[in-house]
């Protein structure tokens, strides 16, 4: 039987263009409105056509001594070409960014999950620090 974690892939951002990067502080202020964005391809670029592009992002945080995660959000993208005149015939194309504010009292990670339609589930951690 296969665990959903082990249909999970990640990889260093830099060098596969899968992996969810998410751009955040190492440490934000308690109870603030902290921005965070989460995008696909920083370093090497992901294909967005009809054929091959990112169905989705999702975020959590896990915060310190908590048991499970909280979803913070969750982006699906629509728009990668098509059209009724046939694939990569129209030039409305979603980007595979997500920019969300959110504020915590507590340390812990945020968890970027992906889905490239072609190449899976990929994941991504950064561990945040509270002032």
């Amino acid at each position: 039987m296969t665990d959903f974690k082990d249909l999970y892939q990640s990889a260093d951002w830099k060098s596969e263009k899968h992996v969810p990067v998410i751009d955040a502080p190492d440490t934000i202020v308690k109870g603030e409105m902290t921005k965070i964005n989460v995008t696909i391809g920083k370093e090497v670029a992901h294909p967005n056509t009809t054929a091959h592009h990112i169905d989705w992002i999702q975020l959590f945080f896990l915060a310190e001594g908590e048991k499970y995660p909280y979803e913070i959000a969750k982006t699906t993208f629509s728009a990668h070409g098509a059209s009724t005149n046939g694939p990569d015939s129209s030039t409305i194309v979603t980007h595979h960014e997500m920019s969300i504010s959110f504020k915590t009292d507590k340390p812990g990670t945020l968890l970027a999950a992906s889905s490239c339609n072609i190449h899976g589930l990929w994941q991504s951690a950064k561990q945040i620090s509270i002032q």
